[in-house]
């Protein structure tokens, strides 16, 4: 990856808060300890996604869906609609449509769009697509799901970029664009799994050298590709929150 830099010169005193980002939870009737803990008063949150159905809102309302997300948002949370745009290559139409329907019926407050693409020429599309979202929802929380830094320009096109996702392994030697420090760590993600009980200092560490203010670490691992480490609630929970509320990783 060009452009990369192992150190953030000026992050690490900065007095940025960090907050969980939930990349999405398994649906509530597998997962209800997860979804019924987000809406714990003092929980350190950012946004939660809401992935009704594999990637999208699915055909109809889902009851257990509706209640889920209304408990977040009479709480104050922010939740985010799932649209995966499949690297670039789905139909932008789909893609608007799905975010018609998260909207009309879960009353989403933006969007997080998965397997986003890395490319500077796949920008004009990306910018008509959230500009586009925009426009459907007033205020609009845009992510862009890359999981690697993309080209600078996507940085204009989003509230914030998640620039890491993957194992703690590859976290710990992980290194930082530096075009990043151009802008705040309010802008920037890490959803990081297998990461152990005994790291997660290390790991809320590097965040914060690296610029990342949202953030969402879990023992779970992804057991070779064969699961979704971020289904589940890491089996830290009630430490990270811990941690993370009383301003211990800032």
């Amino acid at each position: 990856m060009p452009h990369l830099s192992s150190t953030r010169a000026g992050t690490a005193s900065t007095d940025v808060r960090t907050r969980l980002g939930i990349p999405g939870y398994a649906h509530p009737l597998l997962a209800p300890t997860e979804w019924s803990e987000l809406s714990r008063p003092g929980t350190p949150l950012n946004w939660v996604v809401l992935n009704v159905s594999g990637g999208g809102p699915g055909t109809r309302p889902d009851p257990h869906c509706l209640e889920a997300a209304g408990r977040l948002r009479n709480a104050g949370v922010r939740v985010l609609g799932h649209l995966d745009v499949r690297y670039g290559t789905r139909d932008v139409g789909e893609v608007v449509s799905d975010a018609h329907r998260y909207a009309d019926w879960y009353q989403v407050d933006g969007f997080l769009l998965d397997h986003c693409p890395t490319e500077r020429t796949a920008l004009p599309v990306l910018r008509r697509t959230v500009a586009t979202l925009r426009a459907l929802r007033d205020h609009a929380h845009i992510v862009l799901g890359h999981g690697t830094h993309p080209h600078p320009g996507f940085a204009e096109c989003a509230d914030q970029l998640v620039t890491f996702s993957g194992s703690w392994g590859d976290y710990r030697w992980s290194q930082v664009a530096e075009w990043t420090a151009d802008h705040p760590p309010e802008r920037f993600c890490h959803f990081v799994h297998g990461v152990p009980r005994g790291h997660l200092d290390e790991a809320l560490r590097i965040a914060r050298w690296q610029g990342a203010a949202t953030i969402w670490f879990t023992d779970r691992t992804d057991r070779d590709g064969r699961t979704d480490p971020f289904e589940a609630m890491p089996g830290y929970w009630d430490d990270i929150v811990s941690r993370i509320g009383t301003g211990v990783s800032e």
